[in-house]
């Protein structure tokens, strides 16, 4: 089992950067595929990006692809995300997810964190 914790959301323009991290407890962190998703209002989660467990493969859902990048760094516990080029339809609560499959369903991974959110500006 894992626990985790997201931080790095808040307020930022057009155009602008942020850096999500997601914290998690337990030595087992490493055996889990590491998601990124997100849900804005009225809407369904959505894929973000996904790592595998070493964190030597990351795909990404096209319409971040090229502004946001994902990485882990096992030895913290930790994943991140990277997000540049932020456009006002990036706005959403963001989750970090664990799995042990991994892949860009959201009904695949069985830990969440609490989310937190971004809202960006135009």
């Amino acid at each position: 089992q894992v626990q985790l914790v997201e931080s790095g959301g808040g307020l930022v323009q057009a155009g602008g950067s942020l850096r999500l991290s997601c914290a998690g407890s337990g030595r087992t962190f490493s055996y889990y595929f590491m998601g990124w998703f997100r849900q804005a209002p009225g809407k369904e989660r959505e894929f973000v990006a996904v790592t595998s467990k070493s964190g030597d493969s990351t795909s990404y859902a096209d319409s971040v692809k090229g502004r946001f990048t994902m990485s882990r760094d096992n030895a913290k516990n930790t994943v991140y995300l990277q997000m540049n080029s932020l456009k006002s339809e990036d706005t959403a609560i963001y989750y970090c997810a664990a799995s042990q499959w991994g892949g860009w369903d959201h009904h695949r991974y069985a830990y969440w964190g609490q989310g937190t959110q971004v809202t960006v500006s135009s």
